[in-house]
């Protein structure tokens, strides 16, 4: 067992993803995207479903998961001006029934780390759901996404913005996710996942997604997560 008194901690810092572990948004955005997408694409192949088809998709941005969708269907691509209407109008439905994940914020203030947010989100809109759910000060404004960055996971690029602004290797920082897209990112930063499977929307399935995507444990109750970190951080230790 190593010296506790001269060696540093493995996990000093936490990352978190925004939308569907901070706020319980992901199911209001699969229900916009059924609405929208269900009389534009009315005639899917025996077998198929509209919400099978976006569900594994969930945590993209709307381009790449549309242009997946309509790639995988054979079908050619809606123009850009629709697709921007169509995110506008999902983004106006996830504004209207803003939520925090419950539990979220307790389970947060328990954890002391320093923390941060990256999400594949525009960063405007990040700090004003942490504003309106009362979380911002857990994250004293530290906010990494797209926009800032230039990168949209699966790219590890705001998780690697995170931990350089932190100022500490990846390897130092815990993640939070609950998507295959950000799962993706953050273990191609060279961090450890938790992954989440306990927001509104996820489907059948999704922890073996996770795991295969590299989340290092899957929960699903945000009221176990300090004592998880805990025992992901005192295993590491040893």
């Amino acid at each position: 067992m190593p010296d506790t008194a001269t060696t540093p901690p493995r996990f000093t810092h936490l990352i978190s993803d925004c939308d569907g572990v901070l706020i319980d948004s992901e199911a209001v955005a699969l229900q916009a995207l059924l609405e929208l997408l269900g009389p534009r694409l009315p005639n899917l192949p025996e077998g198929v479903t509209l919400q099978g088809l976006i569900e594994p998709r969930l945590g993209q941005r709307l381009v790449p998961l549309m242009q997946d969708i309509y790639k995988e269907l054979g079908l050619p691509q809606l123009p850009a001006d629709e697709i921007m209407a169509i995110g506008n109008a999902v983004d106006a439905a996830c504004d209207a029934q803003l939520r925090a994940v419950p539990g979220v914020a307790q389970a947060l203030a328990a954890i002391p780390l320093p923390k941060a947010v990256a999400s594949n989100s525009v960063s405007a809109r990040v700090l004003s759901a942490l504003e309106r759910t009362n979380m911002a000060q857990l994250f004293d404004k530290r906010v990494f996404t797209p926009d800032l960055v230039g990168h949209a996971k699966p790219h590890p690029g705001v998780y690697l913005a995170a931990a350089a602004a932190f100022g500490v290797p990846p390897s130092q920082c815990l993640v939070l996710e609950d998507s295959v897209t950000g799962v993706t990112a953050a273990v191609a930063a060279g961090m450890t996942v938790l992954g989440f499977i306990g927001g509104g929307h996820i489907a059948a399935g999704q922890e073996e997604r996770l795991k295969a995507a590299g989340a290092h444990v899957v929960f699903s109750d945000m009221a176990s997560l300090p004592a998880l970190v805990a025992a992901v951080m005192d295993t590491a230790a040893v």
